[in-house]
């Protein structure tokens, strides 16, 4: 029982290997830093935009304090001629851009906490994306490395010195230095 437990463990082993040259991890990885560095465009988009909805929310949130100013002194207008229903219907705008305006704010802190946690995902992922950069060129380095030294097997071979000693009489005979 333990032979074949043996044989299978090793089948499995040779298996694993004979995958993992099929997939290729230098592929791999640069599929790897493609896909994240996607992600930080998707996501630096997507800062952007919520940047561009936070200015617009921000430009409407000052026309409606403009609004409600102007609308105080159309107030102190209508109280000071004693027109109470004028004044009830300006006081009722008021109110209802008052809400609109806190209905901005709460969208403002919104905006800006998801602004916040894009940032730092996007800090992280760069900070991983460096990472994994790194690791792809010391892997082609390695490639590189391994690829010079097969390179320099195939063609490393050893010259005697009976070889040198008759290559040394060839070219002095050849050059007339008997």
């Amino acid at each position: 029982m333990a032979i074949i437990s043996r044989i299978s463990r090793l089948f499995r082993s040779d298996f694993n290997a004979v995958l993992d040259r099929i997939e290729e991890p230098a592929l791999m990885l640069k599929q790897a830093v493609r896909e994240m560095e996607e992600d930080i465009q998707s996501d630096v988009n997507k800062m952007k935009s919520l940047e561009n909805q936070s200015a617009h929310s921000k430009l409407k949130q000052q026309e409606l304090d403009e609004s409600i100013l102007t609308i105080n002194q159309e107030l102190d207008i209508c109280f000071e001629t004693a027109e109470d229903e004028l004044a009830r219907s300006r006081l009722k705008r008021k109110l209802e851009l008052q809400v609109y305006a806190k209905n901005i704010a709460v969208t403002l802190n919104s905006i800006q906490k998801n602004i916040d946690e894009l940032k730092q995902r996007i800090s992280e992922n760069t900070l991983r994306l460096q990472a994994m950069q790194q690791k792809q060129e010391l892997f082609v380095q390695s490639e590189q490395v391994v690829s010079d030294d097969e390179f320099k097997s195939q063609f490393n071979h050893s010259v005697s010195e009976s070889e040198i000693d008759m290559a040394f009489l060839k070219e002095k005979q050849a050059r007339g230095l008997s």
